[in-house]
């Protein structure tokens, strides 16, 4: 169990916590050292029983034997509180160091996950960064707290008892230590064979974890294609590889101890035999024989245990290793320092300038795109189904970056402005509304966490949102369910445009924010995004084009290149692409792009 890779990086993360280690595993080994002075208090009883007054204790001034046996008695209470008291220090401190490490890695993860990059995520499956944070974490608490006790108390032992050995009779310790190499050596081994073993169950538990998470989001669509049985099936194949990884793992596991025990037995005996037969001939004491005897039995028993330690470790070890894997990889987005004021934001242009984009392994989406996104004004973007419109949003915010060209706003490229301001520049309304398990008056407050329950309620009011609100059984305060399903989609998509509204960015980002929206609401949202969009920049993705009529400017995107663009009336009168939707969906047809 040595320094391996995956400890010496466990190591390094865990130094700003060193100090409490380190009384840890001082506490840890002051307890074995007195749960191992028994079989001495024993040897020395046995000692006071048959020399008496001839006795070991009885060269200190103690030659009445009932004495020698009070002293020892002493001895004994002394040494059980103290043994005790060090096991509830170790307890203490081992279980608090495991909950604090468990907990900030955890956090740190999590918000090492939150920095990264769009195509972080598109390249993982989420239910594995949702193992990594529960499942890999809480293995790795669980060896913080039981298994580096149990290797510090067995390593403890070892040299504890080997000095007693060696100081009675060298000849015993000998054969008494001789399965220890053998018993360390094999562990090495075990070690090898079980470290890839439980770096397959960890990597199938992930992917397990990944299909339950995604089936469970998913039970409207598999309850509705009746493809309940399927979904079992798929689910009863992983969970079968991962029953069989483990197996695999559990064979090498279980074997260990029986092959201990056998070298176990070897050294007992050889102690057994050896010191009898020393003691027979009047060559060691019978006092001393018997302390031979039960330290043979606390040396080599504890050794049994190292099968479950070794498999917590290993267990931990691939836990930690995934974990430290996700926290060493590098934040894919780069930023710099500019953080404009809002009055600066509000008065610039967006720039795009020689745009190419290609999402990996896929054809490019721009090829040399230019377009100007004036400030102020509603610039509406239309287009077919992978023409690029909402790759395009996903480029302004930095959730993609240009393969070439440039993106800039206040004369300055996306890529030097600071993250943070960036985004808070931008209110998105997105196509899939994210809603989280509060009520709605917190789920319109996460646009301005600091806004007043006035404001909130005045930005639904805005949003054409408090009717529906204000007939809930519970009004503002009624819980919205995971994901928001106690709600229609057009109330979710009210709420998020609430939620923009509060914001108050320089500039909004609708995403086909009334894709859910009946024709009888539509009008009155329209109203709600007119008004939100005054006087601040706005870049609207519809495919109703009625939704966009009265934007400033109007944007016809076809395989991520501009083929029309004007103003309602004006695309209206080329006759091209955009007159003929227009026709198709005032004819009562609605067709999507």
């Amino acid at each position: 169990m040595g320094e391996s890779g995956p400890f010496r990086r466990l190591m390094q993360y865990m130094a700003p916590h060193k100090g409490t280690f380190r009384l840890a595993a001082l506490c840890s080994i002051l307890n074995k050292i007195w749960d191992l002075a028994p079989p001495l208090i024993i040897g020395l009883a046995v000692d006071v029983v048959v020399q008496r007054d001839s006795s070991y204790l009885a060269g200190f001034g103690y030659s009445d034997p009932w004495n020698q046996l009070i002293i020892l008695s002493i001895l004994t209470f002394l040494i059980w509180a103290l043994e005790s008291l060090f096991e509830y220090f170790y307890g203490i401190l081992w279980r608090n160091l495991a909950q604090t490490v468990q907990h900030e890695l955890r956090v740190e993860t999590f918000g090492h996950v939150q920095n990264q990059a769009m195509n972080w995520f598109d390249e993982r499956q989420k239910g594995d960064v949702l193992a990594i944070l529960n499942d890999d974490v809480n293995q790795l608490e669980r060896f913080l707290d039981k298994g580096a006790n149990d290797m510090l108390q067995v390593t403890t032992t070892v040299i504890v008892v080997g000095a007693v050995f060696l100081l009675i009779s060298w000849k015993v310790a000998i054969f008494a230590v001789l399965p220890i190499p053998i018993i360390i050596w094999g562990s090495f081994l075990y070690q090898k064979s079980l470290e890839p073993k439980y770096a397959d169950v960890r990597n199938t538990a992930g992917r397990l974890n990944a299909l339950l998470e995604n089936d469970l989001s998913g039970m409207t669509t598999i309850q509705s294609f009746t493809a309940e049985d399927r979904e079992l099936k798929r689910v009863e194949d992983l969970s079968n590889e991962y029953r069989e990884a483990n197996r695999e793992a559990i064979r090498l596991s279980v074997a260990f101890v029986p092959l201990i025990r056998m070298a176990i037995l070897c050294g007992f005996t050889a102690t057994l035999l050896l010191g009898g037969w020393l003691t027979l001939e009047d060559k060691l004491a019978i006092g001393a024989y018997s302390i031979l005897v039960f330290m043979t039995q606390r040396l080599l028993w504890p050794l049994t245990h190292l099968g479950e330690t070794f498999d917590l470790y290993q267990r931990a070890m691939a836990s930690s290793t995934r974990i430290l894997d996700v926290l060493s990889s590098p934040t894919e987005i780069l930023q710099g320092e500019h953080s404009p004021t809002r009055s600066e934001i509000a008065s610039s242009d967006i720039v795009i300038e020689n745009l190419d984009f290609a999402y990996p392994n896929r054809e490019n989406v721009f090829e040399n795109l230019n377009l100007k996104i004036e400030a102020g004004k509603t610039t509406a973007i239309v287009g077919a189904t992978g023409s690029g419109k909402t790759t395009l949003i996903r480029l302004l915010q930095r959730f993609a970056e240009p393969s070439s060209g440039e993106i800039s706003w206040t004369e300055k490229s996306l890529a030097d402005w600071n993250l943070k301001s960036l985004r808070l520049s931008m209110a998105l309304v997105d196509q899939h509304i994210t809603l989280f398990p509060t009520t709605i008056l917190e789920n319109i407050r996460y646009g301005n966490p600091s806004a007043s329950d006035d404001e909130v309620k005045a930005a639904a009011v805005a949003a054409e949102a408090s009717e529906f609100i204000t007939e809930l059984p519970d009004n503002w305060n009624t819980l919205v369910g995971e994901g928001g399903h106690r709600l229609s989609g057009g109330q979710r998509q009210r709420l998020a445009i609430a939620r923009a509204i509060l914001k108050d960015a320089p500039l909004l980002i609708l995403d086909e924010a009334t894709s859910a929206i009946d024709n009888e609401t539509e009008a009155a949202l329209q109203r709600s995004i007119n008004k939100l969009s005054e006087n601040r920049t706005a870049v609207i993705i519809a495919h109703r084009i009625s939704t966009i009529r009265n934007a400033d400017r109007i944007i016809v995107l076809e395989n991520g290149k501009i083929i029309e663009d004007g103003s309602h009336d004006e695309l209206i009168a080329q006759n091209g692409q955009y007159s003929t939707i227009w026709n198709i969906q005032i004819g009562a047809r609605m067709v999507r792009f």
